[in-house]
C-alpha cells in the first residue's frame, strides 16, 4: 500500500475529524472506518454529546450531500422515501425525491419514529436502491445512513428490532468528553465553531476508490480461523439466545479491514479485529440496553485465544 498517500489524504480526513470532534479520536476512527466499510452507522447518546456534528464533520471532509431528518412519532414513510405529486401542467404525476436521496443521510432520533417509518430505511440500507409505487430507484453512491437513538429507557421511543439493528454495521456511544476536551469546547475551539471551516478533503469519486481499495485487503486463513473461533463462542454461550449470524461474521471482516486500511496496511491483523468486534456485535448480540451488548461481546473476547 501507499504509505505516502494514506499520509496525505486519510489522515488528514482524519485529524480533520478529530479537530472538530474533540477528545473521540476512537469513535471518530471507527465513524470513519464504517463509511470506508459501505456500512451505515447508529449513534446511541443522550442529546447534546456531539452526534450531529460528527455527522456534519463526515459530511463536510468527505465531500457527501448530507440530508438531516428528523424521525418523530408522526413521520410517514413517504416523508422518508419520497411520493408521487400530480403536475396539472404535464397532467402527470410527478416522483419528488425524499431525504433518502444524498448521499449522507442523518436520520436523527430513528426511535422516536413508529417501526413502520423505521422499516422505510430497510431496503435502502441494505440494497441501496428503494422501491416506491412499484418503480425501483438507485440511491446515490456512496449512500451512508448514520443514525442517532435516544437511551432505550427515555419516554417516546420505539426499540429498535433485530433486523433494523442487523443493517447497521456498527452501534457506538460518543459520552461525555473528558475535561480537558470539554474545556476546549467551553472555550470554542471545536463544535460548530471549527466545523463551519472546514473543508472537504475527499469527493465521491475518491471516496469509492478507498472503499474498492479496503476490498482487497488481504484477509489471511490463521485470520479467519480466530474470526470463526469468536462466532463458535457467541453461538455456543449459554447466556445468549443467539449467535452471531453468517452475515455478522462478514460485517465484521469488512469492518476489520475498514480499520486495517486506516493503520495503512494491506492485511488484517488480530489487533484490527479486535479493534471493531465491540461496536460491530454488540448489538447483534443483543437487542437490550447498549451496555449489556457490549458487556457480552467484551466477554467474549477475552475467552477466545488469537491464533495462529
Amino acid at each position: 500500500m501507499n504509505r505516502p498517500e494514506r499520509l496525505s489524504e486519510l489522515d488528514a480526513v482524519l485529524a480533520a475529524l478529530e479537530g472538530v470532534v474533540l477528545g473521540k479520536s476512537r469513535e471518530v476512527r471507527l465513524a470513519l472506518c464504517c463509511l470506508l466499510a459501505r456500512g451505515h452507522l447508529l449513534i446511541e447518546d443522550l442529546p447534546g454529546l456531539g452526534k450531529t456534528t460528527l455527522a456534519q464533520a463526515l459530511a463536510r471532509v468527505t465531500g457527501l450531500d448530507m440530508q438531516r431528518l428528523q424521525f418523530t412519532s408522526d413521520l410517514l414513510p413517504a416523508d422518508v422515501l419520497g411520493v408521487s405529486v400530480f403536475d396539472p401542467h404535464e397532467a402527470r404525476f410527478r416522483f419528488h425525491p425524499g431525504p433518502v436521496f444524498h448521499g449522507l443521510v442523518l436520520a436523527d432520533e430513528i426511535n422516536r419514529a413508529t417501526p413502520k417509518t423505521q422499516s422505510a430505511l430497510l431496503e435502502a440500507m441494505e440494497e441501496g436502491r428503494v422501491t416506491v409505487e412499484g418503480e425501483t430507484r438507485a440511491l446515490p453512491e456512496p449512500f451512508f445512513v448514520i443514525a442517532t437513538q435516544n437511551p432505550q429507557e427515555q419516554a417516546g421511543t420505539f426499540p429498535l428490532p433485530e433486523s433494523q439493528l442487523d443493517r447497521f454495521l456498527m452501534r457506538l456511544s460518543l459520552g461525555y468528553p473528558d475535561p480537558r476536551a470539554e474545556r476546549e469546547i467551553l472555550r470554542g475551539q471545536a463544535g460548530r465553531v471549527k466545523l463551519e471551516a472546514l473543508m472537504s478533503l475527499l469527493d465521491a469519486e475518491r471516496l469509492r476508490g478507498w472503499q474498492a481499495r479496503l476490498d482487497k485487503v488481504h484477509v489471511a486463513d490463521a485470520l479467519l480461523d480466530y474470526v470463526q473461533a469468536l462466532a463458535a463462542a457467541s453461538r455456543e454461550h449459554p447466556e445468549l439466545a443467539w449467535g452471531l449470524s453468517t452475515r455478522g461474521v462478514l460485517a465484521l471482516l469488512q469492518a476489520a479491514r475498514g480499520w486495517a486500511l486506516l493503520e495503512g496496511r494491506d492485511h488484517v491483523l488480530p489487533e484490527d479485529v479486535q479493534a471493531v468486534w465491540i461496536p460491530v456485535t454488540g448489538h447483534r448480540l443483543s437487542s437490550g440496553p447498549r451496555e449489556e451488548g457490549e458487556a457480552l461481546a467484551r466477554h467474549l473476547l477475552t475467552r477466545v485465544a488469537v491464533m495462529g
